[in-house]
């Protein structure tokens, strides 16, 4: 017996508008259901349909799948300490772990283009990982991080 894989559920305000942060991000729509049922798989997935707006939802990338959840499940009500950057915030954090300090940096560099809130700046880490931290517009973060030797 065993654990297949863990998949966090994020709650965010609005599915369509976490679609849309997550795929300039470069990341897939898995998913959308409301209570008319399934909404759409893959890049179909819809953030409304005529039954409403989505209700649950799904990202993928790569092997990782993030699920979203409007209103209800992956409360953003716990106050998390301050960190480096001051990046208090009300939600989640996760860690993405990338392939390459470059794609750590690649993907700074695309949250900056598309104007999204960087909280913490590319660091190469003394305990041997370059990451930078990345705000989602509900307060979840995300520590985007790559081993310094990995290339």
């Amino acid at each position: 017996m065993g654990v297949q894989s863990v998949t966090p559920v994020l709650n965010v305000s609005s599915i369509g508008e976490s679609f849309a942060w997550f795929e300039a991000l470069g990341w897939q729509r898995g998913f959308s259901w409301n209570q008319g049922g399934l909404i759409g798989d893959g890049p179909n997935a819809a953030g409304a349909n005529e039954h409403g707006e989505a209700g649950f939802g799904s990202v993928c990338s790569g092997k990782a799948t993030i699920f979203l959840c409007c209103g209800g499940q992956g409360s953003r009500g716990t106050i998390m300490p301050r960190f480096p950057g001051d990046d208090a915030t009300d939600g989640v954090w996760m860690s993405w772990w990338m392939e390459s300090p470059a794609d750590v940096d690649r993907l700074h560099s695309i949250a900056v283009e598309k104007g999204m809130t960087v909280t913490y700046p590319p660091t190469d880490e003394p305990w041997g990982v370059r990451e930078f931290h990345l705000r989602h517009p509900d307060g979840h973060m995300f520590r985007v991080s790559a081993g310094l030797g990995e290339e």
